[in-house]
């Protein structure tokens, strides 16, 4: 792999090869015969780690037509090879289930779990139970169904104040300091989300259907069972999912309408309307200045400045362009980090949209590259390098918080107005995040709702956790329309209430490094244990607490309060 490093080019240049699944799975049989007659473990863990090379590079091509799919969605050659893994992927699955079966029974699985971790095994004895014939043609299914959610959002656009703008062009002018201007830019905004629901509609109530028909072909009562194992939720179950959302409604609900209000007050308004809650100061938010390309080279320089693995990181990053930043017509909505095992690459994609959200992507997505970049140096295959999503979250919210001392080469003098919102925003976003997780809940308890059923839940879920959020009379989504905009429940189910969890971890982090202690230290520990153990145990080893207890809740709700009140008396 180190050699494929050195002769990475650029990303845009990198081969693409639809790979040759007739060849694979031949490759696959050799190195499973191997491992099953391996007369020590050092033969079988060469076989393993040929099997698992083998099932990276499938991935890296895989992972390559995925980004180029994502940076234009009209793309008819990319939407094909999406089209062949999802059929593929599925298939192959059942291949994978033999290699899987063989390395649970095998002699040397002792000395396999002290070289690979634990948790790598509980994952393969989940896998076991999920990986099924009868679920091929409905993984199918669904990823076909998932691919027609994306372009048919990502082909909505509005002329907007003479400029052609999509969902996210849209969320920029809700940033406005002229409140007809907002208003205007929701308006459009809500009419794009109206005029798909019918559409929307349709496709999640085809997903809904076709996950709970996996769930029922495998044994599970409901797809919440499955999707809880599938995700890798072996610590905790449904019941401290909904303790942990009672005491954000408890703890930290409370704290964000104190937050809500002082905000309103700032703005001279009575009442915050849904598009005035992105406008934190009346004078305007604090932008990011300079082009795409020039903030790229800041970070670069905060990367280098921040410490010696960052600044590595980032070179690599910047040197081979493994990132899209730009917003364009028909490109996939939203913001990722994904990981091309083949060269040791982490990609960010992203829509920049001139707003103080750009800077958070260099942030976020890079805190989720950076992880991948530093493990992937360190431990030997793919499957160690990523953790628990609870974990992940961890990673890349906590580095929000750590660039915080270089924020001032991106925003000048304006850098306490963004600390100060983007701080608070981080625990305004909390009962949102969990709102969208009691939501998934409600449907798949009872996957026969209608889409009216759904918008009741939604509104009834809003007014529990979001007891603030108005839509000024607008009767889609005052009847409850906004669920459909949460692009994570129609293609990543019940991946959510993780970055929840997460955000409290990295406010820990911060108040380790605010009070003095070594939270780089911690963090870079975080990151380098990678997938090696489960979610608890990883919490433990990087001496962070676990967000699932009440007390940690209402802890850190309260090291929010009084910070916000310190970073406030900066402005």
């Amino acid at each position: 792999m180190e050699a494929l490093h050195s002769t990475m080019g650029k990303f845009k240049d990198l081969p693409y090869t639809r790979p040759d699944v007739k060849a694979l799975k031949k490759s696959f049989s050799k190195h499973l015969n191997r491992f099953k007659n391996a007369k020590t473990f050092e033969d079988a863990d060469a076989a393993f780690l040929d099997f698992m090379r083998s099932m990276e590079s499938w991935y890296t091509q895989n992972t390559i037509a995925s980004i180029r799919n994502t940076m234009n969605v009209k793309d008819e050659f990319y939407d094909q090879e999406i089209k062949f893994y999802n059929r593929e992927s599925a298939v192959l699955m059942l291949t994978l289930k033999k290699a899987i079966k063989a390395i649970l029974s095998n002699p040397f699985r002792a000395q396999f779990e002290e070289k690979y971790g634990s948790h790598m095994f509980k994952d393969y004895e989940v896998q076991m139970k999920l990986i099924k014939p009868a679920t091929v043609l409905p993984t199918i299914r669904e990823g076909n169904l998932s691919n027609a959610y994306s372009k048919t959002a990502a082909a909505c656009s509005v002329e907007f104040m003479g400029e052609v703008c999509n969902f996210y062009g849209l969320l920029k002018h809700m940033q406005s300091t002229d409140r007809k201007e907002r208003q205007a830019a929701f308006e459009e905004w809500a009419k794009l989300y109206e005029g798909i629901s019918d559409d929307l509609d349709k496709i999640y109530g085809k997903l809904v259907k076709i996950r709970n028909t996996i769930a029922k072909r495998l044994g599970y009562k409901s797809y919440t069972d499955y999707a809880y194992l599938a995700r890798g939720r072996y610590d905790y179950d449904v019941d401290k999912a909904a303790a942990f959302r009672e005491a954000v409604r408890t703890h930290i609900t409370p704290l964000c309408e104190k937050l809500y209000r002082e905000q309103a007050e700032r703005l001279g308004l009575e009442k915050l309307e849904w598009y005035d809650e992105g406008l934190c100061f009346a004078e305007g938010n604090a932008v990011p200045v300079g082009t795409p390309e020039e903030l790229t080279e800041k970070a670069l320089r905060m990367y280098e400045e921040m410490s010696p693995q960052t600044g590595e990181f980032f070179r690599f990053m910047k040197e081979h362009e493994l990132y899209d930043f730009v917003t364009r017509e028909n490109k996939h909505l939203g913001g990722y980090m994904t990981f091309l095992p083949d060269y040791g690459a982490p990609f960010i994609f992203s829509n920049f949209n001139g707003t103080s959200a750009d800077i958070d992507v260099l942030t976020h997505e890079a805190g989720h590259a950076f992880e991948g970049y530093y493990a992937s140096r360190n431990l030997p295959i793919q499957q160690m390098i990523s953790s628990t999503s609870e974990i992940n979250e961890i990673h890349s919210m906590s580095m929000e918080l750590f660039a915080y001392p270089y924020m001032e080469r991106f925003f000048g003098d304006q850098t306490d107005k963004y600390i100060y919102a983007h701080f608070t925003e981080a625990i305004k976003t909390i009962p949102y995040l969990v709102s969208v997780d009691e939501f998934q809940h409600r449907v798949f308890e009872n996957p026969n709702l209608s889409p009216a059923d759904w918008r009741k839940a939604w509104k009834e879920i809003e007014k529990k956790y979001m007891p603030w959020r108005s839509y000024d009379g607008n009767a889609f989504l005052e009847e409850g329309g906004f669920w459909m905009q949460k692009q994570h429940i129609f293609l990543y189910p019940f991946y959510y209430i993780e970055y929840a969890m997460a955000q409290l971890d990295a406010f820990s982090l911060y108040r380790k490094q605010v009070e003095g202690g070594n939270a780089w230290e911690s963090y870079l520990k975080l990151c380098g244990m990678g997938g090696m153990y489960g979610y608890f145990e990883t919490l433990e080893r990087a001496e962070l607490p676990n967000p699932l207890e009440p007390e940690t809740v209402k802890a850190l709700a309260a090291f929010v309060e009084e910070h916000a009140k310190l970073l406030k008396q900066k402005l």
